[in-house]
């Protein structure tokens, strides 16, 4: 037990010990750096310009309220998050959460599902960056210029991350700022100056839809909120790398959805304004119209500094998706529930990261790039489950939280909703199980594997995992790691923040 008045850093630790587990990390990042991760890897610029021609050909302008619909849905489940990282700060987030409110073979289903999610999105982040490097460049983006822009943006992405936490870190600040320059100085850039539509164009369908039911219309559009709200939960991956993590990582998550969502509104909303044939791209006929928006409202100068500064925010992107992803293997092997484990869990000594974890993470998306330059066509196919599973690991933590919560549950973090809690713990859940009936829907096509390759793609991956578990039993592997402890970790907690004069009544929560 730690002594009265002991240092911060202490208290971290002890708190740790009594998850079971010993700091192999530097406590080397703070508020700012961790909301940093998570807003890179939410990238409000990489969403708004991957989705904003497809949303708006599906739902035209009204569109944009997506973004409020989706934000305010995902808030509630950050804020779930926050109570749960709050209790148990640990590496890897959604993997020792799910295992601690549920237990062993619910984490494995549910990680395994997530960590493939995350690895196919490196690899979607990666390659449709490598579009913005060869225009930035003046090169033709060709298949053999894609691959090998990819494989490079991984590579720097994995030596940056390579260099320890201080670096992820930094870097993260750096891909915040260009972020923000991104979406927020430029959409407020289009809305001040370069304005060529109402404010009244974003109730207005202009005819998307045709002569079907606007709500139905409207409905098939949510994708263009529901690709850009996630990523906040990275902030949770780092715990065991933050100081003061029972507060700073909830506060983060928060930050990360908050700024993330105000400056995703004011980037669509900017182009759409300052779109001189608003029509054309609701009827489909521009499939691409961000480049000659920025082309007629900035200039060629203009345009090419956007461009480095979209490269930044790739860059940034794949960064935190890499270090996302490397703390959940990490955290998977820790508790020796992979082949491998022993290898996957090693932490460099020099740097305090999770350096074969990295290289997994960062060589599997070279992998499927290769598979990709040699059929181009299975990109969408491949990644068309990621956001889906993203989402279905999301609300099994929110789902196994509620669970806890009825079971007598009472979150210990530092960090807590009161009694707010359960209310907020039922409608993320509600919100939760909505956004994935809306990912579910069909393409609209007659090509049976295109029609439902979102479902296809989760039965395949969820079916291999189920069967690995089935067959090699992993969960077998770590009987002496706790599982499904919520509420007797809880008041272990508090006694020992009372054993070492730190104060158990939590801080407001918002």
């Amino acid at each position: 037990m730690t002594s009265p008045g002991a240092p911060e850093s202490a208290v971290d630790d002890a708190q740790l010990a009594a998850l079971g587990y010993q700091s192999e990390f530097k406590r080397s990042m703070g508020l700012w750096a961790n909301m940093a991760l998570g807003f890179t890897y939410l990238s409000p610029l990489v969403g708004v310009y991957s989705l904003f021609a497809y949303s708006l050909s599906i739902g035209g302008p009204p569109s944009i309220w997506w973004l409020v619909i989706v934000g305010t849905g995902q808030l509630l489940v950050s804020l779930v998050f926050g109570e749960v990282v709050s209790q148990y700060p640990l590496a890897g987030g959604i993997y020792p959460w799910t295992r601690r409110l549920w237990n062993r073979r619910y984490a494995w289903i549910v990680s395994w599902v997530y960590i493939w999610a995350i690895i196919v999105t490196v690899t979607s982040v990666a390659e449709f960056g490598a579009g913005f490097v060869a225009a930035l460049f003046g090169i033709t983006a060709t298949p053999g210029v894609t691959l090998l822009v990819v494989v490079g943006l991984l590579l720097i992405a994995f030596a940056f991350n390579y260099s320890g936490t201080r670096m992820l870190g930094r870097i993260a600040r750096i891909g915040l700022a260009a972020e923000l320059i991104g979406v927020i100085a430029l959409g407020l850039y289009l809305l001040l100056f370069q304005r060529e539509q109402p404010f009244s164009v974003f109730f207005d369908s202009l005819g998307a839809g045709g002569d079907k039911s606007y709500v139905a219309t409207f409905l098939a559009a949510s994708l263009s909120g529901l690709f850009l709200f996630y990523g906040f939960e990275a902030c949770g991956d780092v715990a065991e790398e933050v100081a003061d993590p029972t507060r700073r990582v909830p506060r983060a998550m928060i930050l990360t959805i908050l700024i993330g969502g105000v400056s995703g509104l004011m980037s669509y909303g900017g182009y759409v304004l300052a779109a001189p044939d608003l029509q054309a791209i609701v009827d489909g006929k521009d499939a691409d119209p961000i480049p000659s928006i920025l082309e007629s409202s900035l200039g060629t100068v203009g345009s090419k500094i956007f461009l480095l500064i979209a490269v930044t925010a790739f860059v940034s992107c794949v960064l935190s998706l890499q270090a996302a992803g490397s703390r959940l293997l990490y955290a998977f092997a820790r508790d020796r529930m992979l082949p491998g484990s022993a290898w996957l869990a090693k932490v460099s000594e020099k740097h305090a990261v999770p350096t074969n974890a990295l290289f997994v993470v960062c060589v599997v998306p070279v992998l499927i790039a290769l598979f990709v330059f040699w059929r181009p066509d299975t990109l969408a196919r491949v990644t068309a489950f990621a956001v889906l599973g993203i989402y279905v690991a999301f609300q099994a933590v929110v789902l196994a939280a509620l669970r806890q919560r009825l079971k007598g549950w009472r979150p210990a973090g530092l960090w807590n909703l009161g009694g707010w809690g359960l209310a907020v713990n039922i409608v993320a859940l509600a919100y939760g199980i909505f956004a994935i009936v809306l990912l579910l829907q069909p393409a609209d096509t007659d090509v049976f594997l295109d029609r439902w390759i979102t479902l296809i793609g989760l039965v395949v991956v969820m079916g291999a995992g189920f069967l690995y578990l089935l067959i090699a039993r992993p969960d077998r592997n770590s009987g002496d790691v706790p599982e499904g402890d919520a509420i007797e970790v809880a008041a272990h907690l508090r006694q020992i923040r009372q054993d070492a004069g730190v104060a158990n009544r939590p801080e407001p929560a918002l």
